[in-house]
């Protein structure tokens, strides 16, 4: 048996793994080493030509709407509009933290320069009107909000053209990129500039074809560099959109241990814990220690 927690086929080769608090807390009184667990399972999927998307009860309560346009966009079940019809410009640190918020998974960062895609009003006319709201089952917090039979009808909450960074009535913005500042590196005794992707969404529902591809093109020709590197969060990819636009895979790192507790279902960092908590009697006060799957890093070389 791979794993004790619920692990559904999406596709033949992609796999949902439902992982409930309540079931990984009686996991780990039991005395397993959560530490490398679900890095070794990513792991051994891929050898076996599969992959695997952890998703833990707290992050589907936490942010339902999102979890489930990221499972629907796996299965090819999202608003496919292309990139040629948008137009990338810069935007605000508040508009990027708010898209962020809205529409990505984890802790948002504004990062020195960001950009975002709009879709003017003249090509509304390739989005559904009017749009379903996205389905949401009733019940335990482990359920996800998205059935992994039939299709899922799911589309953007709570409206199609509103939502932060809506980009006011004439154009809608779809997706967002954030940068580091450009820094001065060495190699081999050369310097040479290295940037970084901090962060990049879609909105939900939504999947720009070519999206990401024309953000980092801009970037790139307005903030000049030697190379771009990115860590793709192996919790849910591995990385195959940034090895279409260029990236190849240099290194993992090893997986990274947060805080839950059942009761609060907010997450900390070893760094992050609230006052009086410390990691050395975060258990003993009733939060999980649990680790992701790890990062892998990408660079895209710029010739």
């Amino acid at each position: 048996m791979l794993t004790p927690f619920t692990l559904t086929p999406l596709t033949p080769t992609l796999f949902l793994h439902q992982i409930e608090l309540g079931t990984y807390a009686h996991w780990l009184a039991q005395g397993h080493d959560p530490t490398f667990f679900f890095q070794n399972l990513t792991d051994q999927m891929a050898r076996q030509g599969q992959r695997v998307v952890h998703v833990w009860s707290d992050v589907v309560k936490q942010k339902p709407i999102i979890v489930a346009s990221r499972l629907a966009a796996l299965r090819g079940e999202s608003i496919r509009v292309p990139g040629r019809l948008t137009q990338v410009r810069r935007i605000d640190k508040a508009t990027a933290m708010a898209f962020l918020a809205e529409h990505h998974l984890q802790v948002p960062l504004p990062g020195k320069v960001r950009y975002g895609l709009f879709l003017p009003e003249r090509y509304y006319r390739v989005l559904p009107t009017p749009p379903p709201a996205p389905p949401l089952n009733e019940g335990e917090g482990a359920r996800l909000p998205l059935s992994t039979e039939g299709s899922t009808g799911m589309l953007p909450s709570p409206s199609l053209r509103g939502g932060a960074g809506g980009g006011g009535n004439n154009e809608l913005l779809l997706a967002v990129a954030t940068f580091a500042q450009p820094r001065q590196m060495k190699q081999d005794t050369q310097p040479y500039r290295s940037a970084e992707l901090l962060r990049f969404a879609n909105r939900v529902g939504f999947t720009v074809v070519g999206g990401l591809d024309k953000l980092l093109t801009t970037y790139l020709r307005n903030h000049p560099a030697d190379d771009l590197m990115t860590y793709a969060d192996r919790d849910w990819s591995d990385g195959a959109s940034y090895r279409k636009v260029g990236f190849e895979a240099i290194s993992d790192t090893p997986p990274q241990r947060f805080w839950v507790r059942p009761d609060e279902l907010i997450r900390y960092s070893d760094t992050t814990l609230p006052t009086g908590v410390e990691v050395t009697n975060a258990h003993l006060l009733g939060y999980l220690p649990v680790f992701n799957a790890g990062s892998r890093k990408f660079v895209r070389r710029v010739v």
